[in-house]
Order: structure tokens, then sequence, then C-alpha cells
């Protein structure tokens, strides 16, 4: 586990903890005035790894709270970490139309600011907003996604709009995200399609049923059957 102060941190932080070890993210924690803990789970090794990489991007963003690595931890700890090991599995199908761009959080204290750094956002660039997260202490994050290009455009513009309206906190931008970050980050209904089923109309069904061949009843001949069988050792 590794800890920070500000969402777009520990989003920062999964993401290398992700792309230094095999490691699988199981989601964040939040417990308020702004602390997240993001957990993953792998081998003693590789969560190590993880972790260390971890410790280190969080440190460079200032953010870094707190680590810990438990090596065998007890089944019932299990009771104390109420988080999914993987949210996709909680949509029945459903995946959403923003997956595989690149990802720009920008993190304001407080609501105005960062719903205004997110207008400016979509007005400077070609990007989408996805959603937005809260943790507590006033600090609100805007998530957007859109190629690198644009997003860095429109996180820049945004980061200038929040400090004229409020305060700016903290950005994030996350060229490649992987699978696992994915599917812990918030991601608004609007952008959650459910692929629809394909109607087969009855007549094309009928069609096809037509066109079926009947294979012949093979049979083998009486004569075949009544042969007598013939040994190795038998001579005419």
């Amino acid at each position: 586990m590794v800890s920070t102060i500000s969402f777009p941190a520990i989003v920062g932080t999964a993401d290398m903890m992700l792309k230094s070890a095999t490691v699988r993210l199981v989601g964040y924690e939040k417990v308020g005035n702004g602390f997240c803990t993001a957990i993953v789970r792998g081998q003693i090794t590789d969560v190590r790894m993880a972790v260390e990489a971890g410790a280190e991007t969080a440190r460079e963003f200032g953010q870094l709270v707190s680590t810990i690595v438990i090596p065998r931890p007890y089944p019932n700890l299990e009771a104390i970490l109420p988080i999914s090991t993987k949210l996709s599995q909680l949509t029945d199908g459903r995946y959403s139309r923003l997956s595989n761009q690149a990802i720009g959080l920008l993190e304001t204290r407080g609501f105005p600011a960062m719903v205004g750094s997110a207008d400016m956002m979509l007005k400077s660039a070609d990007v989408y907003l996805a959603g937005y997260e809260t943790i507590g202490a006033g600090l609100c994050t805007a998530i957007i996604r859109g190629n690198v290009a644009n997003v860095a455009i429109a996180i820049e513009a945004g980061m200038y709009e929040a400090e004229r309206i409020g305060e700016f906190h903290t950005l994030m931008i996350i060229p490649r995200p992987l699978d696992d970050l994915e599917d812990t980050l918030p991601t608004s209904e609007y952008w959650i399609e459910t692929p629809t089923p394909v109607n087969i109309p009855m007549a094309a069904l009928q069609e096809q049923q037509r066109e079926l061949v009947e294979l012949p009843n093979l049979e083998i001949s009486q004569e075949i059957a009544e042969m007598e069988t013939i040994t190795i050792g038998d001579r005419p």
C-alpha cells in the first residue's frame, strides 16, 4: 500500500506501481481529508518493487504519506479491505467509450474551481470529461480523456482557470493507462455502454434451415454383414 494526500498523485503512483512490477491494482481507499491509499496484490518480491517505485513517484510530487507491505496476510484481514478485485466485473459486460485514451487529472481545492477548470479544458482542446472524484478537505479532481497532445493542452488551460477561480492543487497526465488502472477510475454513466445483442430475423433462420442438406443413410449391405471372417491361418 502507498498513501498520498492527493487523488491525481495516488493515480500516478498506482500507474507507476503497475508498470514497474507484475502486480494487480485492486483499488483505492479514501479516508477523508485528502488521504488516499492505492492497494496492489501479487508475489512478495513484485509487491515490494511496486511499492518502492510508487513511493518514489509520490515523493517526487511531495505527496507521500506512508507505505506498507504485508507479506502473508491472514484471510480475515480482507474484512478491512473492502475493495473489489476488478470493477469491470460489476458492470455486467458494459464498457466505457473512453477506454485506451490518455488520462488527465486536475485537482483543485473547492468545487467551483473544479467545475470552472473542467469547462475550460473542454473548450480548449478535443477532450472528454470522464468524471470527477472528491476525497475530502475540499479536494476535487476532474478527469478528462483524449489523445496525449489534447490532454496536455487542456490540463494547462484548466490549471490557469483553477488558479483564477480558486486554488489549484495538483495535476497528472498518464499517456498509456493499463487496464487495471482504468478499472479503478470513476467513469460517468454517460460514457458507459452495453453491447446490443444481434437479433436474427425469423425469415433468415428459416432460410438457413432450408439450406441444410440431408445426409444419406449409409447402411452396411447384408452381404458384407453375413461374410465369414477368414483368419490368417485359413486357406481355401
